[in-house]
């Protein structure tokens, strides 16, 4: 694994344990962003663990390119979602940058993995 890859693995897994846990613990501003967005308690928290899911996967993947390849395409399906709810939401641009970030760079990293 290159360098490149191994260092957007590792930046991505860290978003999305960070994330991906606070979700699950429940925490009060990702509850809110979560109705906000009108995704419902169990929707969020199905997509806290499959945030982790993804994370995990990245890790594997260092062992295992496949894993990583299946787990950031997965990460990008969930950013398209995540930006096309911002946009339902008539949010402004600076509100969807994050999960716009975080999609660009997991399409980066699952083109870099599908060629490597």
């Amino acid at each position: 694994m290159s360098l490149v890859i191994g260092v957007l693995s590792l930046l991505l897994t860290v978003a999305f344990v960070g994330a991906g846990g606070a979700r699950l613990a429940g925490a009060e501003p990702l509850r809110g962003y979560a109705e906000h967005l009108g995704i419902s308690a169990r929707g969020n928290r199905a997509i806290g663990a499959l945030e982790l899911a993804a994370a995990a996967g990245l890790i594997v993947g260092f062992w295992f390119r496949p894993v990583a390849l299946a787990a950031s395409i997965g990460l990008v399906l969930m950013m398209i979602g995540t930006v096309f709810r911002h946009v339902r939401a008539r949010d402004p641009v600076a509100v969807a940058s994050p999960a716009t970030t975080l999609g660009v760079l997991a399409v980066a990293n699952a083109v870099l993995l599908g060629l490597a």
